[in-house]
């Protein structure tokens, strides 16, 4: 059941970030009597959901929940409050939550008001489905996608950077539903530079809006571009060091609506690593990543993606000058490869989608 309650869990994302995607089942002689989940940030948790569907008496039954419940008050009263209040005996979850505001744990709130609780069921299953929740309590940053295109022999552009359209139109339309369910979309200023990209979810569904971010360490997005002329409309972060964010320029594109984020180097380069976690502080959970070579280079070189959405067309661009994504220097050895924890794919249209995911959830 409790792998039910991740598959429930599941219908919740993109609506409930930055709270984690939680699922519920209860169960009573046998039979399940209710049925609820998370559904959207600031809504009923997903215990509160289930109790309320349920179509007799909970008292005595067992509630079987993809996450451990939470004890606190946040914009919904506590769900151990409320599975005790509404006599639940039992109660069997699949991880355990690292976000305990007062120092207490929602399975030992359950167990001191007596109550059974079976900890970690299905473990491995219900950490992966809330690993870009726990990536952002444990590590203090989001949970790092990466996207890219690329021709059948790893080519992202031409050697002179021709690189508009390498996929088709459904796998462009996947990149959209893509940018719907995450908190914020970033590139690099080269990209903004050589592309003018809008980086909005267009013609899909749109679970939340995703704020634009540009790591931009010498100030050259353009004045005229469009992040900027549309930053009224969705919001566009511009990350820059800290001595240009008090430049001339950054005041007339604060003017424009961008927020102007200084952030500290790392050489001649911003630092990923300071960048990350002030998006953290902002509670972004899930960060993509749509730059050019350098930008997913760097984030691959500093170990800081978990998760990689590579869509590959079926044509060779070859040339020794055409970028790749993990730049110049790769592995020395087979044996220093990096190698997924796990991949899925699939065909849109005349292109591949492999999904990579290189990181477990912290512990």
């Amino acid at each position: 059941m409790v792998l039910r309650a991740i598959a429930l869990a599941r219908r919740g994302r993109g609506r409930v970030e930055p709270n984690p995607m939680v699922g519920c089942v209860i169960v009573k002689s046998g039979k399940v009597i209710g049925e609820g989940w998370h559904r959207r940030f600031g809504d009923a948790h997903a215990e509160v959901s289930a109790l309320r569907t349920c179509r007799q008496s909970p008292r005595g039954a067992t509630a079987y929940v993809s996450l451990e419940p939470c004890c606190h008050q946040g914009k919904t009263p506590p769900c151990t409050d409320a599975l005790i209040e509404a006599g639940i005996a039992r109660v069997v979850f699949g991880a355990r939550d690292p976000h305990r505001p007062r120092g207490r744990a929602g399975g030992d709130v359950l167990q001191r008001a007596g109550l059974r609780v079976d900890a970690e069921v299905e473990r491995d299953a219900a950490r992966e489905m809330v690993a870009p929740y726990l990536t952002r309590i444990d590590l203090k940053r989001p949970y790092v996608i990466a996207k890219w295109a690329q021709s059948l022999d790893g080519k992202l552009a031409t050697r002179t950077g021709d690189s508009q359209w390498i996929t088709g139109e459904p796998a462009r339309r996947l990149v959209h539903k893509l940018r719907a369910r995450v908190d914020t979309v970033l590139v690099g200023s080269q990209t903004v530079l050589a592309d003018d990209p809008l980086l909005t979810a267009r013609d899909v569904p749109v679970l939340r809006t995703a704020a634009r971010v540009v790591v931009d360490a010498r100030l050259r997005i353009p004045l005229k571009c469009k992040l900027v002329r549309t930053a009224g409309e969705v919001p566009l972060w511009v990350c820059t060091s800290r001595e240009n964010a008090a430049s001339a320029k950054a005041r007339r594109l604060d003017r424009q609506g961008v927020e102007i984020v200084p952030c500290r180097r790392a050489g001649r380069r911003l630092s990923l690593t300071a960048l990350l976690s002030l998006l953290a502080d902002r509670d972004i959970t899930n960060l993509l990543v749509e730059g050019g070579p350098t930008l997913l280079s760097s984030f691959f070189e500093a170990n800081l993606v978990d998760e990689a959405h590579v869509f590959t067309a079926p044509f060779l661009i070859g040339g020794t000058e055409a970028p790749g994504a993990l730049g110049e220097h790769g592995a020395r050895k087979l044996s220093e490869s990096l190698r997924a924890l796990s991949f899925t794919q699939r065909h849109c249209g005349d292109d591949t989608l492999h999904v990579l995911r290189f990181t477990r959830p912290p512990p």
